[in-house]
């Protein structure tokens, strides 16, 4: 369904069963999958130079909540979901069921893989490379110029399976390993190891993961956190994760 006041441009494409909200703008240069819902308030394909020309991509079967922008030149695989008032803008690459958080922020240029989990109010700069079931937490900031302001630009790195905890900041050029978990309100400073924790300001090396035992008292390991944790995820993926655990079990 196409509510009366959308504004959309005759050279957008639209995929079957789409539904567009009150209010909303499709500019052109805008390709939009099958199934997608696109709430009331929204600006699809904001122009600008630097996307170079190049159209904004949404997969199918996506919900984009009111008052988002997301600007031209950007791809977004399918299932991906929108909290409010969200920013994607120009030359964002994010995989499959990418899910960003209200008041999300994410300045372009940069690159999310798959089942990515943002929630409210991340800041991603540009130049910034985030992996798999990465799951950063709210207010979570990464950052990218070294010595502000400055027109030098170095993005983090943030590894598969990577947790960053609320109100964390990554200093530019950090790259957080696979399986890292940053503690809650830390500045991190320099590389976290694969599977270790860090916290503080700045942040120091805690532990490793697998001394954590989950709080429900079952005195079982919180980590890799993908052995108990499923919600959201597709069957295969996680009967995949639950193979791999008993692969090394058996080992």
């Amino acid at each position: 369904m196409i509510h009366p006041t959308a504004l959309i441009s005759p050279h957008a494409k639209l995929g079957e069963r789409v539904s567009i909200g009150a209010f909303t703008t499709i500019h052109d240069h805008v390709e939009i999958g099958p199934d997608t819902v696109i709430e009331g308030y929204c600006e699809i394909g904001y122009p600008s130079p630097l996307a170079e020309g190049r159209p904004l991509i949404i997969g199918k079967e996506s919900l984009i909540r009111s008052h988002s922008i997301l600007y031209q030149g950007s791809i977004i695989g399918e299932r991906f979901i929108t909290g409010h008032r969200v920013t994607v803008r120009e030359k964002t690459q994010a995989g499959i069921n990418f899910q960003l958080g209200t008041l999300g922020d994410i300045q372009g240029t940069c690159t999310i893989g798959d089942y990515v989990r943002f929630h409210s109010n991340v800041f991603v700069p540009q130049y910034s490379r985030i992996g798999n079931f990465v799951w950063l937490f709210p207010h979570v900031v990464l950052t990218n110029d070294p010595h502000p302001p400055s027109a030098v630009a170095i993005g983090c790195d943030i590894a598969d399976y990577a947790a960053i905890a609320a109100r964390s900041v990554i200093l530019p050029g950090v790259k957080v390993s696979e399986g890292a978990l940053v503690a809650a309100n830390s500045c991190v400073t320099k590389d976290v190891a694969p599977h270790t924790i860090v916290g503080g300001t700045p942040a120091k090396f805690l532990c490793h993961t697998s001394e954590i035992m989950l709080k429900d008292g079952t005195d079982r390991p919180a980590y890799p956190w993908t052995r108990h944790f499923h919600r959201g995820y597709p069957q295969h993926v996680v009967e995949n994760w639950l193979n791999q655990a008993s692969s090394l079990s058996d080992a």
